[in-house]
């Protein structure tokens, strides 16, 4: 019998895609990311973010605040620069440092954002926790190791 999704998984703070993941003075944990939709026919499409995900201490999902910013090949990248300092200058003082929180799924943008389960395939018994839109980080047990594969 497969395990299912992880109720908690890990995010260790690094200089990588976790740069930007801790908790807030009130106790509040945080991950600001760049999540993304990759470009398929050309410079035209696709669509870049800055996504603020906020969770309760206990790391239950409280709300999400998604910035977008048009295809990467037009994207004003000093303003995506912006966005990502204001949205870390809203949460007041903060500390970076590793979080543990629940998957979650949530629609803005016509796409799905958050840390997301995918079953496993085929015969693999294996769970992983993408970030979504992207799939540029994936979680896999054991869930409180905090590492990701990309």
């Amino acid at each position: 019998m497969r395990a299912g999704p992880p109720r908690c998984l890990a995010i260790d703070h690094d200089d990588y895609h976790a740069e930007y993941v801790g908790r807030t003075a009130d106790g509040r944990q945080f991950f600001l990311t760049t999540p993304f939709e990759p470009a398929i026919r050309g410079d035209d499409d696709g669509q870049e973010f800055v996504a603020l995900y906020l969770f309760d201490s206990e790391g239950r999902f409280l709300e999400a605040r998604i910035d977008a910013f048009g295809p990467r090949a037009r994207m004003d990248r000093m303003a995506r620069r912006a966005a990502c300092d204001a949205r870390l200058k809203e949460l007041g003082e903060l500390t970076f440092t590793r979080i543990e929180v629940e998957p979650f799924a949530i629609a803005r943008f016509g796409t799905t954002f958050g840390l997301i389960p995918r079953e496993p395939e085929d015969d693999d018994d294996t769970w992983w926790v993408t970030v979504e839109p992207g799939d540029y980080m994936a979680f896999t047990e054991p869930w409180d190791s905090g590492e990701y594969d990309t």
